[in-house]
Protein backbone atom coordinates (compact mmCIF):
# COMPACT_ATOMS: atom_id res chain seq x y z
CA UNK A 1 0.00 0.00 0.00
CA UNK A 2 1.31 3.16 -0.57
CA UNK A 3 -0.59 5.19 1.81
CA UNK A 4 0.51 5.00 5.93
CA UNK A 5 -3.43 4.46 7.54
CA UNK A 6 -5.11 1.42 6.95
CA UNK A 7 -8.89 2.48 7.35
CA UNK A 8 -10.77 -0.43 9.12
CA UNK A 9 -14.72 -1.59 9.10
CA UNK A 10 -15.65 -3.45 11.89
CA UNK A 11 -18.16 -5.98 11.22
CA UNK A 12 -20.19 -7.33 14.17
CA UNK A 13 -20.30 -5.28 17.09
CA UNK A 14 -20.12 -8.20 20.34
CA UNK A 15 -17.87 -8.29 22.96
CA UNK A 16 -14.69 -9.92 20.79
CA UNK A 17 -16.20 -7.23 18.10
CA UNK A 18 -15.72 -4.37 20.22
CA UNK A 19 -12.08 -5.42 21.48
CA UNK A 20 -10.74 -5.17 17.97
CA UNK A 21 -12.99 -1.74 17.92
CA UNK A 22 -11.08 -0.24 20.91
CA UNK A 23 -7.83 -1.70 19.92
CA UNK A 24 -8.15 -0.10 16.37
CA UNK A 25 -10.13 3.09 17.54
CA UNK A 26 -7.38 4.07 20.15
CA UNK A 27 -4.45 1.65 20.25
CA UNK A 28 -2.85 0.57 17.00
CA UNK A 29 -0.80 2.57 15.22
CA UNK A 30 -1.04 3.44 11.16
CA UNK A 31 -4.79 2.05 11.43
CA UNK A 32 -8.03 4.10 11.94
CA UNK A 33 -11.59 2.14 12.78
CA UNK A 34 -13.60 4.29 10.44
CA UNK A 35 -16.42 2.54 10.24
CA UNK A 36 -19.07 -0.04 12.06
CA UNK A 37 -22.12 -2.33 10.55
CA UNK A 38 -24.48 -4.31 12.71
CA UNK A 39 -28.08 -5.41 12.53
CA UNK A 40 -28.87 -4.48 15.59
CA UNK A 41 -29.78 -0.69 15.86
CA UNK A 42 -29.10 -0.93 19.80
CA UNK A 43 -25.60 -2.84 19.09
CA UNK A 44 -24.87 -0.23 16.76
CA UNK A 45 -25.43 2.39 19.12
CA UNK A 46 -23.46 0.97 22.19
CA UNK A 47 -20.56 0.37 19.97
CA UNK A 48 -21.07 4.05 18.85
CA UNK A 49 -20.89 5.03 22.42
CA UNK A 50 -17.80 3.09 23.04
CA UNK A 51 -15.62 3.60 20.08
CA UNK A 52 -16.56 7.76 19.51
CA UNK A 53 -16.89 9.14 15.82
CA UNK A 54 -17.63 6.45 13.89
CA UNK A 55 -19.79 5.57 10.99
CA UNK A 56 -22.43 3.58 11.91
CA UNK A 57 -24.14 1.30 8.96
CA UNK A 58 -26.89 -1.27 9.32
CA UNK A 59 -25.68 -3.12 6.25
CA UNK A 60 -22.69 -4.77 5.17
CA UNK A 61 -22.74 -3.60 1.38
CA UNK A 62 -22.79 -0.05 3.27
CA UNK A 63 -19.73 -0.72 5.00
CA UNK A 64 -18.34 -1.92 2.04
CA UNK A 65 -19.11 0.52 0.34
CA UNK A 66 -17.21 3.09 1.85
CA UNK A 67 -14.32 3.97 0.05
CA UNK A 68 -12.21 4.73 3.37
CA UNK A 69 -12.12 1.45 4.41
CA UNK A 70 -8.95 -0.71 3.45
CA UNK A 71 -9.61 -3.61 5.26
CA UNK A 72 -12.39 -5.52 7.66
CA UNK A 73 -12.75 -6.97 11.10
CA UNK A 74 -15.43 -10.27 10.78
CA UNK A 75 -16.27 -10.62 14.36
CA UNK A 76 -20.26 -11.71 13.91
CA UNK A 77 -21.51 -15.23 14.57
CA UNK A 78 -19.81 -18.13 12.66
CA UNK A 79 -22.32 -18.90 9.89
CA UNK A 80 -21.97 -15.23 8.25
CA UNK A 81 -18.50 -15.61 8.52
CA UNK A 82 -17.80 -17.46 4.97
CA UNK A 83 -20.20 -14.92 2.69
CA UNK A 84 -18.93 -11.78 4.82
CA UNK A 85 -15.54 -12.21 3.54
CA UNK A 86 -16.06 -13.42 0.20
CA UNK A 87 -17.69 -10.15 -0.23
CA UNK A 88 -14.92 -8.17 1.32
CA UNK A 89 -12.49 -9.82 -0.85
CA UNK A 90 -14.18 -9.22 -3.50
CA UNK A 91 -14.92 -5.53 -2.97
CA UNK A 92 -10.55 -5.82 -2.19
CA UNK A 93 -10.93 -5.55 1.02
CA UNK A 94 -8.11 -7.28 3.68
CA UNK A 95 -9.68 -9.51 6.53
CA UNK A 96 -9.33 -10.63 9.58
CA UNK A 97 -11.62 -12.65 10.86
CA UNK A 98 -12.29 -13.97 14.29
CA UNK A 99 -12.51 -17.71 15.41
CA UNK A 100 -14.16 -20.23 14.51
CA UNK A 101 -13.10 -19.33 10.54
CA UNK A 102 -16.53 -20.61 9.24
CA UNK A 103 -18.45 -23.44 9.73
CA UNK A 104 -16.88 -26.01 7.58
CA UNK A 105 -14.14 -26.63 5.08
CA UNK A 106 -15.75 -26.18 1.77
CA UNK A 107 -16.33 -22.64 2.95
CA UNK A 108 -13.33 -22.15 4.75
CA UNK A 109 -11.24 -23.07 1.09
CA UNK A 110 -13.85 -20.38 -0.35
CA UNK A 111 -12.23 -17.72 1.95
CA UNK A 112 -8.97 -18.95 1.07
CA UNK A 113 -9.39 -19.11 -2.17
CA UNK A 114 -11.33 -15.41 -2.65
CA UNK A 115 -8.56 -13.57 -0.57
CA UNK A 116 -5.89 -14.55 -2.84
CA UNK A 117 -7.67 -14.25 -6.13
CA UNK A 118 -8.62 -10.42 -5.09
CA UNK A 119 -4.99 -10.00 -3.39
CA UNK A 120 -5.79 -9.55 -0.17
CA UNK A 121 -4.73 -10.60 3.47
CA UNK A 122 -6.75 -13.12 5.17
CA UNK A 123 -5.92 -13.20 9.05
CA UNK A 124 -7.75 -15.68 11.64
CA UNK A 125 -8.28 -14.71 14.93
CA UNK A 126 -6.24 -16.88 17.25
CA UNK A 127 -4.83 -14.60 19.43
CA UNK A 128 -2.92 -16.60 21.69
CA UNK A 129 -0.14 -16.73 19.07
CA UNK A 130 0.73 -13.53 20.17
CA UNK A 131 0.53 -13.94 24.13
CA UNK A 132 3.21 -13.57 25.52
CA UNK A 133 3.13 -16.48 27.68
CA UNK A 134 2.16 -18.80 24.45
CA UNK A 135 4.78 -17.42 22.70
CA UNK A 136 7.62 -18.24 24.90
CA UNK A 137 6.78 -21.23 25.54
CA UNK A 138 7.28 -22.05 21.58
CA UNK A 139 10.45 -20.54 21.76
CA UNK A 140 11.41 -23.04 24.66
CA UNK A 141 9.74 -25.82 22.57
CA UNK A 142 11.64 -24.59 19.25
CA UNK A 143 15.10 -24.71 21.35
CA UNK A 144 14.56 -27.97 22.29
CA UNK A 145 14.89 -27.73 26.27
CA UNK A 146 12.49 -30.36 26.52
CA UNK A 147 13.70 -32.85 24.55
CA UNK A 148 11.28 -34.16 21.87
CA UNK A 149 7.71 -33.09 22.02
CA UNK A 150 5.29 -36.08 22.83
CA UNK A 151 1.91 -34.91 24.46
CA UNK A 152 0.33 -31.97 24.31
CA UNK A 153 -3.02 -31.15 26.63
CA UNK A 154 -5.07 -28.11 26.41
CA UNK A 155 -7.99 -26.75 27.80
CA UNK A 156 -10.42 -24.05 27.84
CA UNK A 157 -13.61 -23.90 30.76
CA UNK A 158 -16.07 -20.84 30.09
CA UNK A 159 -17.83 -19.47 32.64
CA UNK A 160 -20.79 -18.12 30.89
CA UNK A 161 -23.84 -20.04 29.84
CA UNK A 162 -24.22 -20.44 25.98
CA UNK A 163 -26.09 -17.65 24.21
CA UNK A 164 -29.25 -18.67 22.24
CA UNK A 165 -28.34 -19.29 19.21
CA UNK A 166 -25.15 -21.95 20.24
CA UNK A 167 -27.03 -24.07 21.24
CA UNK A 168 -27.78 -25.62 17.82
CA UNK A 169 -24.96 -26.87 16.26
CA UNK A 170 -26.13 -26.35 12.83
CA UNK A 171 -25.43 -22.84 13.80
CA UNK A 172 -22.33 -22.74 16.39
CA UNK A 173 -20.46 -26.84 15.81
CA UNK A 174 -20.79 -26.44 19.70
CA UNK A 175 -17.78 -25.96 22.38
CA UNK A 176 -15.34 -27.50 20.27
CA UNK A 177 -15.79 -24.65 17.66
CA UNK A 178 -16.86 -21.67 20.17
CA UNK A 179 -14.88 -22.89 22.85
CA UNK A 180 -11.95 -25.01 21.82
CA UNK A 181 -10.70 -23.47 18.33
CA UNK A 182 -8.07 -22.19 20.15
CA UNK A 183 -6.93 -25.43 22.07
CA UNK A 184 -6.98 -27.21 18.39
CA UNK A 185 -4.60 -23.93 17.14
CA UNK A 186 -2.66 -24.62 20.08
CA UNK A 187 -2.30 -28.50 19.80
CA UNK A 188 -1.05 -27.67 16.04
CA UNK A 189 1.29 -24.94 16.54
CA UNK A 190 3.07 -26.70 19.17
CA UNK A 191 3.18 -29.81 17.81
CA UNK A 192 3.86 -28.88 14.47
CA UNK A 193 2.16 -31.60 12.95
CA UNK A 194 -1.07 -31.58 11.71
CA UNK A 195 -4.21 -34.05 13.48
CA UNK A 196 -4.34 -37.83 12.27
CA UNK A 197 -7.03 -38.92 14.53
CA UNK A 198 -9.97 -37.91 16.90
CA UNK A 199 -12.05 -39.65 19.68
CA UNK A 200 -14.32 -36.88 21.33
CA UNK A 201 -16.61 -37.23 23.43
CA UNK A 202 -19.70 -34.47 24.64
CA UNK A 203 -22.24 -34.16 27.35
CA UNK A 204 -24.80 -31.45 28.56
CA UNK A 205 -24.09 -30.60 32.39
CA UNK A 206 -25.38 -27.45 33.24
CA UNK A 207 -28.07 -26.26 30.03
CA UNK A 208 -30.84 -29.12 31.18
CA UNK A 209 -33.42 -26.42 29.90
CA UNK A 210 -32.13 -27.48 26.28
CA UNK A 211 -31.87 -31.11 26.07
CA UNK A 212 -35.12 -31.64 24.49
CA UNK A 213 -34.99 -29.10 22.13
CA UNK A 214 -31.17 -29.37 21.54
CA UNK A 215 -30.76 -32.94 21.94
CA UNK A 216 -27.35 -33.05 20.56
CA UNK A 217 -26.03 -30.10 22.61
CA UNK A 218 -22.97 -30.47 24.79
CA UNK A 219 -21.25 -28.23 27.07
CA UNK A 220 -18.38 -30.28 28.30
CA UNK A 221 -16.05 -32.28 25.84
CA UNK A 222 -13.10 -34.33 25.74
CA UNK A 223 -10.98 -34.94 22.47
CA UNK A 224 -8.10 -37.62 22.12
CA UNK A 225 -5.96 -37.16 18.91
CA UNK A 226 -3.05 -38.41 17.65
CA UNK A 227 -0.74 -36.36 15.17
CA UNK A 228 1.03 -37.00 11.77
CA UNK A 229 4.18 -36.76 13.83
CA UNK A 230 3.41 -39.53 16.19
CA UNK A 231 2.89 -36.74 19.02
CA UNK A 232 -0.24 -36.92 21.46
CA UNK A 233 -2.98 -34.34 21.70
CA UNK A 234 -5.50 -34.05 24.84
CA UNK A 235 -8.03 -31.44 24.81
CA UNK A 236 -10.76 -30.52 27.17
CA UNK A 237 -13.31 -27.91 26.96
CA UNK A 238 -16.80 -26.75 29.04
CA UNK A 239 -18.89 -23.60 29.05
CA UNK A 240 -20.88 -22.49 31.98
CA UNK A 241 -18.45 -23.49 34.71
CA UNK A 242 -19.58 -20.01 36.63
CA UNK A 243 -15.63 -20.12 38.98
CA UNK A 244 -13.64 -18.34 36.27
CA UNK A 245 -12.34 -18.23 32.94
CA UNK A 246 -9.32 -20.96 32.75
CA UNK A 247 -7.19 -22.01 29.92
CA UNK A 248 -4.16 -24.08 30.66
CA UNK A 249 -1.43 -25.75 28.47
CA UNK A 250 1.28 -28.81 29.32
CA UNK A 251 3.48 -29.54 26.79
CA UNK A 252 5.48 -32.68 27.56
CA UNK A 253 8.85 -33.40 26.35
CA UNK A 254 11.30 -36.64 26.84
CA UNK A 255 13.58 -34.37 29.04
CA UNK A 256 11.17 -32.10 30.49
CA UNK A 257 7.48 -30.08 30.75
CA UNK A 258 6.56 -26.69 30.02
CA UNK A 259 3.14 -25.35 31.66
CA UNK A 260 1.49 -22.19 30.79
CA UNK A 261 -1.48 -20.41 32.41
CA UNK A 262 -2.79 -20.20 35.39
CA UNK A 263 -6.23 -19.68 37.00
CA UNK A 264 -5.25 -17.03 39.67
CA UNK A 265 -5.93 -13.70 38.60
CA UNK A 266 -3.34 -12.22 40.84
CA UNK A 267 -0.01 -13.88 42.42
CA UNK A 268 -1.80 -12.57 45.31
CA UNK A 269 -3.36 -15.31 48.24
CA UNK A 270 -4.67 -13.68 51.23
CA UNK A 271 -5.04 -16.36 53.80
CA UNK A 272 -8.31 -15.36 56.84
CA UNK A 273 -10.14 -17.18 59.45
CA UNK A 274 -12.79 -17.65 56.97
CA UNK A 275 -10.18 -19.71 54.75
CA UNK A 276 -7.95 -18.70 51.68
CA UNK A 277 -8.92 -16.57 48.81
CA UNK A 278 -7.50 -16.18 45.80
CA UNK A 279 -8.89 -14.00 42.81
CA UNK A 280 -9.05 -15.87 40.01
CA UNK A 281 -9.71 -14.87 36.03
CA UNK A 282 -13.18 -13.66 34.75
CA UNK A 283 -13.26 -13.28 31.56
CA UNK A 284 -10.84 -14.19 28.39
CA UNK A 285 -11.57 -10.79 27.72
CA UNK A 286 -9.51 -9.74 30.70
CA UNK A 287 -6.89 -13.02 30.11
CA UNK A 288 -6.13 -12.25 26.39
CA UNK A 289 -6.53 -8.47 26.28
CA UNK A 290 -2.79 -7.56 25.32
CA UNK A 291 -2.92 -10.40 22.62
CA UNK A 292 -5.77 -9.31 20.80
CA UNK A 293 -4.25 -5.68 20.45
CA UNK A 294 -0.87 -7.43 19.27
CA UNK A 295 -2.82 -9.12 16.84
CA UNK A 296 -4.41 -6.05 15.48
CA UNK A 297 -1.24 -4.81 15.27
CA UNK A 298 -0.02 -7.32 13.26
CA UNK A 299 -2.99 -7.58 11.11
CA UNK A 300 -2.26 -3.64 9.83
CA UNK A 301 1.73 -4.29 9.74
CA UNK A 302 1.26 -7.34 7.11
CA UNK A 303 -1.33 -5.17 4.88
CA UNK A 304 1.80 -2.74 5.32
CA UNK A 305 4.21 -4.39 4.49
CA UNK A 306 2.88 -6.65 2.28
CA UNK A 307 3.26 -10.00 4.11
CA UNK A 308 1.89 -13.20 4.94
CA UNK A 309 -0.41 -13.16 8.34
CA UNK A 310 0.90 -15.18 11.54
CA UNK A 311 -2.18 -17.14 11.35
CA UNK A 312 -3.57 -17.60 7.85
CA UNK A 313 -6.59 -19.29 6.17
CA UNK A 314 -5.25 -22.63 6.29
CA UNK A 315 -4.21 -22.41 9.96
CA UNK A 316 -8.54 -21.56 10.46
CA UNK A 317 -9.45 -24.18 7.53
CA UNK A 318 -7.29 -26.67 9.64
CA UNK A 319 -9.03 -25.72 13.30
CA UNK A 320 -12.46 -26.00 11.62
CA UNK A 321 -11.31 -29.75 9.98
CA UNK A 322 -10.69 -31.15 13.96
CA UNK A 323 -14.69 -29.41 15.17
CA UNK A 324 -16.33 -31.49 12.42
CA UNK A 325 -14.40 -34.31 12.81
CA UNK A 326 -14.80 -34.40 16.50
CA UNK A 327 -18.21 -33.33 16.19
CA UNK A 328 -18.67 -36.81 14.14
CA UNK A 329 -16.77 -38.78 16.30
CA UNK A 330 -19.33 -37.50 19.51
CA UNK A 331 -22.11 -38.24 17.21
CA UNK A 332 -20.81 -41.83 16.67
CA UNK A 333 -18.79 -43.02 18.96
CA UNK A 334 -16.09 -43.45 16.76
CA UNK A 335 -12.59 -42.89 15.79
CA UNK A 336 -12.29 -40.08 12.92
CA UNK A 337 -9.20 -40.35 10.54
CA UNK A 338 -8.11 -37.42 8.24
CA UNK A 339 -7.08 -38.41 5.00
CA UNK A 340 -5.23 -36.22 2.68
CA UNK A 341 -3.20 -36.27 -0.25
CA UNK A 342 0.52 -36.07 -0.02
CA UNK A 343 1.32 -32.08 -0.43
CA UNK A 344 -1.97 -31.25 0.92
CA UNK A 345 -0.98 -29.83 4.29
CA UNK A 346 0.07 -26.14 2.71
CA UNK A 347 -3.02 -26.59 0.57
Amino acid sequence: MNKREVGIGLIGCGRAGLIHGRNFAAGVSDARLVAIADPSLEMREKAVQVLGDVSSYPDIQALLDDPKIDAVVVATPTPFHRNIAVTAAEAGKHIFCEKPMAMNAVDCTDMIAAASQNKVKLQIGFMRRYDRSFVRAKEQVDAGIIGQVVQVKSLTHGPSIPQPWMYDLKKSNGPLAEVNSHDIDTLRWFTGSEFKTVYALGANYRCPNVREEFPDFYDNVCLCASFESGVQGIIAGAQGVRYGYDARVEILGTEGIIFIGRLNDTTVVSCTPNGIVAPVVKSWTDLFLDAYRLEDEDFVRCILEDRVPRVNGVDGLRAVEVVNAGNESIRTGGVVTFSRAKGEGDL
